[in-house]
C-alpha cells in the first residue's frame, strides 16, 4: 500500500483557521509521498431527489441527468478510496461539524461503493484505512455531552469500514504530530 494522504478542510475561515493550519502540520508531519487536497470551502453538493434515485440505478442505466448528479459524488468517493490515511481539520459549529463536512460525508456514503448491504447488514467497504480528525473546538470539551461531532465521526467512518479513527481536540494535534 502506498503514503497517500488525504487532507480535507472544512473550516469556513481561512488564514485565521486553526483546524487548518493543525491539519496541515500532521499531513506534512506523515510525510506522505501523495497528497490528496480537498477545500470543503470550495463547496460540496447537497443531495438531492435526482442523486439519491441515481444511487439506486446501475451505472450503464442512468440517464444522462442521473449521471451528471453523481459526477462530484464519484470524484470525492475515488479520492477517499486512493487515500491510506484521510486527516480532516474542521471546527465545531454549533457543537457538531459544519455542514460542508456532513455533505461531504453524504457524499461519500454511497451504497454499492463505500459500503453495502449484506444479508448480516451493511458492510464498510473502506477497511484498512485511517482517519486522523482535529478539531478546533472553540471550547467545548472533546468527549463531553456537548460534543456531537467525536461520536458522529466515529460512527460513520466506522459504518462506512474505518475503524483507525483519532479524534483530536486542537491542542492535542502537537503532540499527535510528533508522536
Amino acid at each position: 500500500m502506498g503514503n497517500t494522504v488525504l487532507h480535507i478542510d472544512g473550516s469556513a475561515r481561512f488564514e485565521d483557521s486553526v483546524s487548518r493550519k493543525l491539519s496541515k502540520k500532521i499531513t506534512e508531519d506523515l510525510k506522505p509521498q501523495n497528497v490528496i487536497r480537498r477545500d470543503l470551502a470550495d463547496g460540496v453538493d447537497f443531495l438531492d431527489e435526482t442523486w439519491v434515485e441515481a444511487t439506486f440505478v446501475k451505472p450503464e442505466d442512468r440517464s444522462a441527468k442521473q449521471s451528471t448528479s453523481l459526477d462530484h459524488s464519484d470524484a470525492l468517493v475515488q479520492e477517499v478510496m486512493d487515500a491510506d490515511t484521510i486527516v480532516i481539520g474542521a471546527p465545531l459549529y454549533n457543537f457538531s461539524v459544519p455542514a460542508v463536512v456532513k455533505a461531504w460525508i453524504d457524499q461519500i456514503s454511497r451504497a454499492g461503493r463505500t459500503f453495502r448491504y449484506t444479508q448480516d447488514g451493511p458492510e464498510g467497504l473502506l477497511r484498512g484505512k485511517k482517519v486522523v480528525v482535529v478539531l478546533a473546538s472553540g471550547g467545548v470539551q472533546i468527549g463531553s455531552d456537548t460534543d456531537f461531532a467525536s461520536p458522529y465521526l466515529k460512527f460513520v467512518f466506522g459504518f462506512l469500514g474505518i475503524h483507525n479513527v483519532t479524534i483530536l481536540n486542537a491542542d492535542q494535534a502537537d503532540s499527535f504530530a510528533a508522536a
